[in-house]
């Protein structure tokens, strides 16, 4: 398994058990694919640098965690279809 490290950013206006449940999702496909999840906070509403599909603030949250490339490739599309989530990105840590 490899490290890797996923940023999102969510709609600004979305509750706090909204964010949970997304927050919680994202654990959940990890864990269900035998990855482990080191770590995930929210990083708070801030400004984005340009707008994106008509949102100028976000709330960003970070997650950290182990897992094999098929996780990764399930969590990307998963995240391509939620609508709260406004922009993503994966990398792998080093």
């Amino acid at each position: 398994m490899k490290p890797y490290e996923l940023m999102f950013i969510v709609k600004p206006e979305l509750g706090d058990e909204a964010v949970d449940a997304i927050m919680q999702r994202v654990q959940d496909i990890v864990k269900s694919e035998g990855g482990n999840v080191d770590e995930i906070r929210k990083w708070g509403k801030r400004r984005l640098a340009y707008e994106i599909k008509g949102y100028r603030d976000g709330l960003y949250i970070l997650a950290k965690f182990t897992a094999d490339p098929p996780v990764v490739r399930e969590l990307d599309r998963q995240l391509k279809i939620t609508d709260e989530v406004i922009r993503f990105m994966i990398c792998r840590a080093s």
